[in-house]
């Protein structure tokens, strides 16, 4: 769930080609129709996300239990995980954890992968000493669902412990607007069927406003690549 490439090749449209396309704000069904295209363009982890777990590494010594919150196919997960975490994967699609399964077993790292929503975390408090949370917050369809899944990542986080959040933002060249906003985003399949994705497109004082409205402390705010980043701590740290 990326701001990154966005378009497929030039293969046949798949055999449900002729069944109604979910809603762009039904995330579990318009990722699990996109699941298998999608997970083919998500190799790498993002270099954001790089430089927070080596940050955290260098700040804590070595890596506990960490979350990769909105997963899709592991491959944060797999950083993580190679950098010595013990890793749970949740995403809202099951395709996608099929497709994040798949990678954990060919490549050989170990991850717990749970279906469940962003702003609902299956998890007892004070869970994990790290969250990587990035491009998936932009797709909770109210502002609302976004500041409660804010803080239920800071519900999760260990005293001490650092999430890594990120979204879609205005500061980004292909938009033009300075306010946040609500938009569709087509994802463009094999053959050239599109499905509809929700997003909303923050601005960088809505993006904060959001983080301050929510269970968390913000320790760093700040535009990277166009999106919106924040590395944030459990409320409790600071009260």
């Amino acid at each position: 769930m990326t701001a990154d490439h966005e378009t497929g090749g030039d293969e046949e449209v798949a055999a449900d080609s002729d069944e109604t396309d979910p809603p762009a704000d039904d995330l579990q069904a318009v990722y699990d129709r996109i699941a298998d295209h999608f997970a083919k363009t998500r190799e790498y982890a993002w270099p954001e996300v790089e430089s927070f777990i080596s940050d955290e590494v260098d700040r804590c010594g070595s890596l506990d239990r960490a979350l990769d919150l909105g997963c899709g196919n592991g491959r944060h997960a797999q950083a993580l995980a190679e950098a010595g975490a013990s890793v749970v994967g949740l995403d809202v699609s099951r395709g996608l954890l099929s497709e994040a399964r798949q990678r954990a077993t060919e490549r050989e790292f170990a991850v717990d992968l749970v279906h469940g929503d962003g702003s609902r975390l299956p998890f007892d408090d004070d869970r994990f000493s790290q969250v990587v949370y990035v491009a998936t917050l932009h797709h909770l369809p109210t502002r609302e669902a976004r500041q409660q899944s804010l803080s239920e990542l800071g519900r999760v986080l260990a005293s001490g412990g650092r999430g890594l959040v990120s979204a879609w933002s205005t500061a980004h060249s292909r938009f033009d607007a300075d306010e946040g906003f609500d938009t569709t985003v087509d994802w463009t399949l094999p053959g050239g069927r599109t499905v509809g994705r929700y997003y909303h497109i923050y601005d960088p004082d809505e993006f904060r406003a959001d983080l301050a409205a929510a269970s968390v402390e913000i320790v760093d705010c700040r535009i990277s690549s166009g999106n919106c980043y924040a590395v944030v701590a459990p409320l409790a740290d600071v009260l």
